[in-house]
């Protein structure tokens, strides 16, 4: 991988709008958060799906074909992406209260809101909290549980896996084996991706250089096993969803997992919910960002 490869991936694959940095105080711990501007209009926040290899740029597509017509802000959560990857225990409370003050502190409200996979909880728990905070939200292809839990694991077993991956040494290793450039493209083909020929080469060099930074293995472990779960339910993710008087859309991937795509199905079984099936899975909102769009500009 040379570096005139490397700095092609990173302009064919960023955002490519003003990119800025908040200071955000936790714990009497200065965090650096980046998050990236593209466009003019109505505001919208992206927000990420969480995972091994999140990162803003991943709502890209998105950001690009709504700037025309919006002002897009992207956002990298604390222990992700470009900002800050402190050893944090990393918890639901961290990103509870970082979503809040993001969006308080760096955005004007009420926003609106587009926001991928596990992320989709922290939204509907803070619109319950503030609803004032939001205009409308859109949660693409949502889910709640992380991957370990989903597996079967339990909530113990998950809390020793956390812990190896944390460990100085043998969760060095383990991590580098978990974001491996084959085993990152075996990743996006088993539940990511939906068309393999889109992992090329640079695709997935862009992921695993977003894996590689000072810290990158201690919010990826808490999301892989299940810690970053701001519910435990299904019951109790559909009355997040509920609950809410914001206007509400899903946008549910054809080809997501069974499990994923059941509880998809059942939040856009919610009488406040508008709809829509399209192309794609897990990562939809990055593979099929045109199809995503073209559904949610009328709502947005």
């Amino acid at each position: 991988m040379t570096n005139l490869l490397s700095q092609d991936t990173a302009v064919k694959f960023n955002i490519g709008g003003a990119v800025h940095e908040y200071t955000w105080n936790y714990q009497n711990q200065s965090v650096r958060v980046v998050y990236e501007i593209l466009g003019n209009g109505t505001p919208v926040l992206l927000l990420p799906a969480f995972s091994t290899v999140s990162m803003r740029s991943e709502m890209s597509g998105i950001a690009k074909q709504l700037s025309p017509h919006f002002q897009t802000i992207a956002v990298d959560f604390p222990g992700f992406g470009d900002s800050s990857r402190p050893a944090f225990d990393y918890q639901p409370a961290i990103y509870h209260q970082f979503l809040r003050d993001f969006i308080i502190n760096c955005l004007q409200t009420p926003i609106a809101v587009v926001a991928a996979g596990h992320s989709s909880a922290y939204v509907l728990e803070l619109a319950n909290k503030q609803p004032s905070l939001f205009s409308r939200i859109v949660l693409v292809a949502p889910t709640w549980r992380g991957p370990l839990p989903t597996m079967g694991l339990s909530r113990d077993q998950a809390d020793i896996g956390k812990n190896l991956v944390r460990s100085p040494i043998v969760g060095q290793l383990l991590y580098k084996l978990n974001t491996a450039p084959s085993f990152l493209s075996w990743m996006y083909r088993r539940h990511v991706y939906v068309d393999a020929n889109k992992l090329t080469p640079e695709f997935v060099e862009h992921k695993w250089r977003n894996t590689q930074k000072s810290g990158a293995r201690f919010a990826p472990a808490a999301f892989v096993t299940g810690n970053l779960d701001a519910v435990h339910s299904r019951t109790e993710y559909l009355e997040l969803a509920s609950r809410l008087n914001i206007p509400l859309m899903v946008i549910i991937g054809e080809s997501s997992p069974p499990k994923s795509r059941a509880d998809m199905d059942a939040l856009a079984a919610l009488p406040n919910v508008i709809s829509v099936t399209l192309p794609g899975t897990l990562g939809m909102h990055e593979e099929y960002s045109q199809e995503v769009v073209e559904a949610i500009t009328p709502f947005l």
